[in-house]
């Protein structure tokens, strides 16, 4: 039997995609998953959603958080129960292609990979194209302190060969420090520059907010990654160059 496969999605308000969320995930020609949905206490009808999805396929799991934590404490909780050999990430909403796992687990194995990541198309809140992001064949530690090509809806890791690895806590850009720390521990890894997600863009998205993202940015090289003043004004100036040409 092939591997099962957790695939982590944080969840709140939202209601507007997560059905065409799930829809992705239960098209995957990959059929052996299991998905945590980890509700950070919506106030809209997202839940009653996810909930009649879990009625009709038991690898759909839901859980509810207490109180509002935010998305590191949602994915980490999701980590903490996921039962898989492979971690994989999706939010409420994204989209994954039908054949995205299979292609992506195929290529792990073949290459002897603990974690690998694709490209992505882009899209708005309405699905409209609006490109795709074709990310780098090969990353380091050093290179993506640079600039981020892994896409948190393309990731995948390997818990036979890292353990379970969980994200910072931290409110913005968790994911980003997430791979980090992965790549401290492997020093470099390979992606597919084949497109195998969809990444729906957000008006309010930290995304598409250059000023937060900014922000969040620097808080990684300064207080997760403790990177000296200079350095970090050095990896700054080329993140925010790599950020002005990152989808052209």
């Amino acid at each position: 039997m092939k591997a099962l496969i957790s695939i982590i999605t944080p969840s709140y308000n939202s209601s507007r995609f997560i059905a065409q969320t799930i829809e992705s995930v239960l098209a995957q020609t990959y059929k052996n998953w299991e998905m945590i949905i980890v509700d950070d206490v919506s106030a809209d009808g997202s839940n009653e959603i996810i909930e009649e999805y879990c009625k009709k396929d038991n690898r759909i799991k839901l859980i509810k958080l207490e109180k509002n934590s935010g998305p590191a404490e949602a994915r980490n909780r999701a980590i903490q129960e996921a039962q898989g050999r492979y971690i994989t990430f999706l939010d409420a909403d994204d989209l994954w292609i039908s054949e995205k796992l299979e292609k992506q687990i195929k290529f792990m194995n073949e290459n002897n990979l603990p974690f690998t990541y694709s490209s992505y198309y882009l899209i708005d809140e309405d699905n409209n194209n609006l490109g795709k992001f074709i990310t780098k064949g090969e990353i380091s530690y050093s290179s993506m302190l640079k600039t981020c090509s892994v896409g948190c809806l393309t990731a995948i890791y390997d818990t036979q060969k890292l353990g379970k690895v969980y994200m910072p806590l931290i409110r913005k850009r968790q994911d980003y420090g997430l791979w980090l720390k992965i790549l401290k521990d492997i020093k470099t890894s390979k992606g597919m520059l084949e497109p195998l997600a969809t990444y729906r863009i957000l008006e309010n998205s930290v995304s598409s907010n250059k000023i937060k993202a900014a922000q969040y940015q620097w808080k990684i090289y300064r207080e997760i990654e403790k990177i000296s003043l200079l350095k970090s004004i050095y990896y700054f100036i080329q993140y925010s160059y790599n950020g002005i040409i990152k989808y052209k």
